[in-house]
């Protein structure tokens, strides 16, 4: 049995054992049911009688609620929760196709498949036009191009943003539309 100890993680910190502050707390035992009101020296010596630890659940309620139960099983289930919910959440990454405005269709035809295969798979695009040199003044056709991309794509993209200027670059992202 772990007689004190303080564990901390990043959100919450789990108090355990003799570190409870309080003098009366409210008791649940490992089955679940309600045990009642006891005094914290009480409650440690039931939970050192059963072999477990007192760990705090709930500081915010009066009297505050301690859970007897084995402090190793309950660390487990704990990272096994947050395991299984980083499985789940899936990571949203920007990928970036670069062109200049006076691209060949053919070329036009690739980034554009690029962008659908990118967008399908859930990540959101950030298509780059760049400009040399005194090309800046032709800013007018870029966002042609870029329009023409929007209508395009437009079946499965909105735009978060729409022609952003950087510099000598302007772009515009897009991700993938809500099913």
């Amino acid at each position: 049995m772990l007689e004190k100890e303080k564990h901390s993680s990043d959100k919450n910190k789990i108090i355990i054992n003799n570190n409870i502050p309080f003098s009366t707390i409210r008791i649940i035992d490992e089955n679940n049911s309600q045990l009642g009101i006891y005094k914290i020296e009480e409650a440690l010596k039931l939970a050192a009688n059963r072999n477990l630890d007192l760990i705090l659940i709930n500081e915010k309620t009066e009297p505050p609620v301690a859970r007897i139960i084995d402090y190793g099983k309950f660390k487990f289930a704990q990272e096994k929760k947050a395991r299984e919910a980083k499985k789940k959440q899936h990571q949203i990454t920007v990928k970036e196709i670069k062109m200049r405005y006076k691209i060949e269709e053919h070329d036009y035809q690739v980034r554009i498949n690029q962008a659908i295969k990118f967008l399908n798979l859930g990540n959101k695009v950030k298509i780059s036009l760049t400009f040399k040199g005194r090309e800046i003044q032709y800013i007018d056709l870029a966002e042609k191009l870029i329009e023409k991309i929007v209508n395009q794509l437009s079946t499965i993209a909105e735009y978060e943003k729409f022609l952003d200027k950087e510099g000598k670059n302007c772009y515009i992202i897009l991700l993938p539309k809500k099913t």
